[in-house]
């Protein structure tokens, strides 16, 4: 099976299951609910796929892991319960009784039933919060993260027990080509999507679709160093980066990730997806908001890369204690309007070589808001805009704004220059409704700007690239939108004349005309025959 139909599959059997709590709980809720479970259900089959292999390298004379020919089969057992044989392997560790096939094992219980464990079943609700709190502490770096309030929300057993047993458990994670982090990553791109849609356009501010993600990193290549997100969202973009490394041989040891995130739940989120790879991070003590409570106040990076919530206006950011405030260095942003002081923030917070890469609406390019077109100009003079992107419509499930790509560098190699690319033709359709980068797009673009960035072989092309001086965007008025810079691909003439080429265009329209008012004759005639008049 393709990976794309594999995925789609999975994604029919995941969203299926959200029909079976609809009518008990809201969206939000249910995406807590789902994603402990999809969850637990991933670091119980991640333990499960290492407990086989530890058990055939125990029995194999010619492997290091051999327990001896007299090693017997309850040996063997509690060998397989050694901790340091998963975790020397990046594999999270779960407790016995906190495990998904105990789980699903017990889940048929009668309430007052002898749990195979020892203690008591009362109902699988508060199973499930004693599972959650049992990974808890035997995993401190997840204290006070995971969902453990299945009891609270009063969930109709059948249907839980339903969710649990039909639904997650038949959750595969293993494919041959995917890796199981591959797929748990997909789910929870997939859910956070799905949830935006549901939730409405605010919804949707911290889901990043994959192929901005990936263009980011692979334009500014994160191998090492202090890479910060300070609107990560469910942290899309430290997982970018850590297949990146991956991809290109790097040790993900090499990276340190910092992140800061508004929203408890997704800060949760953010939590997990690291922890479930073994990434070390410090994403603050709590969730809170970046401007006015900056977890990170000393940090500075090597690396931001950012999808900030777009245009947020002066009730979602502003408060009166960022007057003044030492990051506006290029000008302080207007009150209604969130672009400049996340551009500005991130500038803060990267060293003297600091690279960011960052979404923003193309309103960002253009405005002259509140003093926003000074603050672009400043930024532009103090030489720190190495490219734009123009990127494709439909490329977000949850939002139609057009969108670009700003990377920034404090010590780039053009000095006195600019890329401006226009990729707003490139990618294609998934669906009817959403639009993607594929490998070649995303290797096409990094290509030319790496070209670019070195100056070796890259050459501008006429509705697509154009390396521009501070001087040519000057004479822009300091706007950045691309098509000003690239220019358009002159059509070339087919020598047909104007008035004999609209003469054949008329007549195929006037043809298809006479066909249209056919059809719609013979329609109404079988409507009329069926007894509906039209």
């Amino acid at each position: 099976m393709t990976e794309q139909k594999f995925l789609q599959d999975l994604e029919k059997k995941l969203w299926a299951s959200a029909n079976t709590l609809r009518s008990n709980i809201s969206a939000a809720l249910y995406r807590d609910v789902v994603l402990g479970l999809v969850f637990l259900k991933y670091v119980s089959d991640s333990m499960d796929a290492r407990r086989l292999e530890l058990e055939a390298a125990f029995k194999d004379p010619q492997n290091d892991y051999f327990l001896g020919e007299d090693a017997d089969e309850s040996f063997i057992k509690e060998e397989l319960e050694t901790r340091d044989y998963y975790t020397e392997k990046n594999v999270f560790w779960v407790p016995e009784q906190a495990r998904w096939q105990y789980v699903q094992d017990c889940a048929g219980l009668t309430i007052g039933a002898a749990l195979p464990l020892g203690g008591e079943f009362k109902g699988l609700a508060k199973l499930l919060d004693d599972t959650m709190d049992t990974i808890e502490k035997a995993n401190p770096k997840l204290k006070n993260i995971l969902n453990k309030g299945y009891s609270r929300l009063d969930i109709d057993p059948i249907k839980l027990k339903k969710l649990v047993v039909e639904i997650i458990s038949t959750i595969p994670f293993n494919h041959e080509s995917l890796g199981s982090k591959d797929i748990i990553g997909h789910i929870y791109e997939y859910f956070l999507g799905k949830f935006a849609l549901e939730e409405g356009q605010n919804g949707g501010k911290f889901y990043t679709p994959k192929s901005i993600v990936n263009l980011i990193v692979e334009m500014i290549e994160p191998y090492k160093g202090r890479v910060y997100d300070p609107a990560m969202g469910s942290g899309g973009f430290f997982v970018s980066s850590e297949k990146f490394i991956e991809e290109h041989s790097g040790r993900i040891g090499d990276i340190a990730v910092y992140g800061q995130e508004s929203d408890p739940t997704t800060w949760k989120l953010a939590v997990m997806n690291m922890v479930i790879r073994g990434i070390d991070f410090d994403f603050g003590k709590q969730a809170r908001s970046t401007f006015t409570n900056d977890q990170h106040l000393d940090l500075r990076a090597d690396y931001v890369l950012a999808n900030p919530p777009f245009n947020q206006d002066e009730d979602d950011w502003w408060d009166a204690t960022l007057e003044g405030d030492a990051r506006w260095k290029y000008g302080t942003p207007p009150k209604g309007n969130a672009n400049y002081a996340w551009i500005q923030h991130m500038l803060h917070h990267t060293n003297t070589n600091g690279v960011v890469g960052l979404v923003l609406s193309n309103g960002s390019l253009s405005t002259t808001s509140g003093g926003e077109d000074t603050i672009r100009k400043a930024i532009i003079e103090a030489d720190l805009l190495e490219a734009i992107v123009a990127l494709p419509t439909q490329l977000f499930g949850n939002t139609q704004i057009p969108a670009c790509i700003w990377i920034l560098n404090k010590n780039k190699p053009q000095k006195g220059k600019t890329l401006f690319i226009d990729a707003r033709e490139v990618g294609h359709m998934i669906d009817r409704k959403q639009r993607a980068f594929d490998v070649a797009d995303l290797k096409a673009i990094a290509e030319t700007f790496h070209k670019y960035r070195t100056g070796t072989e890259y050459e501008d092309v006429v509705g697509e690239y154009f390396a521009a001086t501070t001087e040519d965007i000057a004479k822009q008025d300091y706007i950045l939108t691309p098509g000003r810079y690239v220019g358009v691909v002159e059509e070339e003439d087919d020598g047909v004349p104007f008035a004999e080429k609209m003469g054949l265009l008329t007549a195929t329209l006037g043809e298809q005309f006479a066909e249209s008012a056919r059809l719609e004759s013979e329609i109404k005639k079988n409507l009329l025959g069926l007894g509906y008049e039209f």
